[in-house]
Formats: structure tokens, C-alpha cells, sequence
């Protein structure tokens, strides 16, 4: 058996493309267990009866070999090791968070995003107003792409718009009115609507990565979409949110954050709520 009971060897990197370098990692089992128990990478190596089971390939030593990027993993595995997080001068922390959201290790969210917030060079944040953003809306060609990552929308009326295929990543939508909008497949990535007002709005197919819903208002929003797109809310945090006879079948809620929420008649049928507060 290549699994000990107290260490585990990874071999992090491309385990099909042996050009690409690699890293070895040897680690003790409470290291990946012990400072976060309910992640992911905790369960891929428990050795309980409600653990999850691990499929990885192994190699000759019997190293679990582990498809990721060793540079971006390996803060994160010091910082189970020791509690502090490191990163060496010229990482992109948005890398090293990309890992810390497919492991699970949910505290390193909060200070990877102060860190690529630092690193944002400053601008004009001066709020969106509804007739600025209908002009935008007008002036884009029937097939270009728009853009509206990091824009400040707070408090704005976007009720009953087209905002569909927008990327909106890491914008500012707190306390906006978005009632009735037409959101499909919009990319909302790590964006701030807290408090805002979605009642009745198209959600069909979004990516709302890591996004911020705390306190915002989805009744009877659509998120199930008949052509199969998936909405994507992994690590979303939706802290005390009405989602009340919401459509939300098939949904991708891991690691998600749902806690006081209100799902009175949602439908949840057949989404991912591996390791989900739904308390």
C-alpha cells in the first residue's frame, strides 16, 4: 500500500507531461488534515470511514501524483505546516488562490484576496450610473465582448436590463438593483453584491466564482438551464440570502457558504454541495 498511516507523498505538477517540471512533497497526514479537517485536500488523504476516496495515479515510489502547479501549491502547504502564508517575491497570489479554492482550504480566501487587491493599480471607482451603463449597452457591437471587470455599480438601477455573456468579474454590485435582468452566462468571478436585489433575474449558466452575495435578495431567480450550462457558485459566500422558490437544479455550490439563507420551496436538485454550510 503507497499510503502510510502517518506520511504522504504528492508528486505536484503534470503527471502526463514529464517535460514540465515537478515537484516531490512529503507530508505528514495531520499536516494535511489538521488545520483545515473539512477541505478537500483533507478528505482526498482521510483514513476514516468518512473520508472520501482518492483515485489518484501513483508512480513508482508511490507518490500520489497531484496535476497541479507546484509553485502555486506549495505556499499553500507551508501554510498548513507552520499557519502563515508565504509567498515568494514575484508569485501571482491569484494563482496561489486558484489552489487554495480547488483544495478547499477556505481561511487563505480572505488574505489572498487582500493580497491580489493590493496588487490592483488604482483608478477611477467612481460609481456607474444607470443611463451611462444603457449607452455602453448600446454602443457594443452585436458580437463583440463586454467588458466591465473591477467597474463600480453600487447602488445602480440595472433592472429588467440585457446584461447577458457581460464580464463582470471582480465588479462592485453592492446594493444594486438587478431585479429582472437577463444575466445568463455572465462571468461575476469573485464580485461584490452584497445586499443587492435580484429578485426574478435569468441566472442560467453564470460563474459566480467566490463572488459575494452576503444579504442579497434571489427570489424566484433561474439558475437551471435547459441546454445544460451549469451555474457555477463554488466558494460563493451567500450568508443570510432569500433564495426563496429559486430554480437552482444542478448547480455548482461547493464550498459555498449558505449559512441563515432562506431556501423555502428552492429546488436543489441534483447540485454540488460537497462541503457546503448550510447551517
Amino acid at each position: 500500500n503507497p499510503l502510510s498511516r502517518s506520511k504522504i507523498r504528492q508528486q505536484i505538477g503534470h503527471a502526463l507531461e514529464r517535460q514540465r517540471p515537478s515537484t516531490n512533497q512529503e507530508s505528514q497526514r495531520s499536516t494535511l488534515k489538521g488545520r483545515e479537517p473539512e477541505s478537500m485536500l483533507a478528505r482526498m488523504f482521510a483514513d476514516d470511514e468518512f473520508g472520501l476516496p482518492w483515485h489518484s495515479s501513483v508512480d513508482h515510489s508511490g507518490a500520489y501524483l497531484i496535476d497541479r502547479s507546484p509553485s502555486y501549491f506549495e505556499p499553500v502547504l507551508n501554510y498548513l505546516r507552520h499557519g502563515q502564508l508565504i509567498l515568494d517575491k514575484g508569485l501571482n497570489p491569484a494563482g496561489v488562490f486558484e489552489e487554495a479554492i480547488f483544495f478547499g482550504i477556505t481561511s487563505l480566501y480572505k488574505p489572498l484576496e487582500e493580497m491580489i487587491k493590493q496588487n490592483e493599480k488604482p483608478g477611477d471607482h467612481t460609481a456607474i450610473t444607470r443611463r451611462e451603463f444603457v449607452l455602453m449597452l448600446q454602443g457594443r457591437g452585436a458580437n463583440c465582448e463586454l467588458r466591465c471587470q473591477g467597474m463600480n455599480f453600487e447602488g445602480a438601477d440595472l433592472s429588467n436590463l440585457d446584461l447577458r455573456y457581460i464580464n463582470l468579474k471582480l465588479a462592485n454590485l453592492s446594493k444594486a438593483d438587478l431585479s429582472g435582468a437577463n444575466m445568463s452566462c455572465c462571468c461575476l468571478e469573485r464580485t461584490n453584491m452584497a445586499g443587492a436585489k435580484m429578485d426574478g433575474a435569468n441566472l442560467q449558466g453564470v460563474r459566480m466564482v467566490l463572488a459575494n452575495l452576503e444579504g442579497a435578495t434571489l427570489i424566484g431567480c433561474n439558475f437551471e438551464d435547459p441546454h445544460g450550462r451549469k451555474a457555477n457558485m463554488e466558494g460563493v459566500n451567500m450568508k443570510g440570502v432569500n433564495l426563496e422558490n429559486s430554480q437552482m437544479a444542478g448547480v455548482n455550490l461547493r464550498v459555498a457558504t449558505l449559512k441563515n439563507a432562506n431556501l423555502k420551496n428552492s429546488n436543489l436538485r441534483g447540485a454540488i454541495l460537497a462541503g457546503t454550510d448550510l447551517e
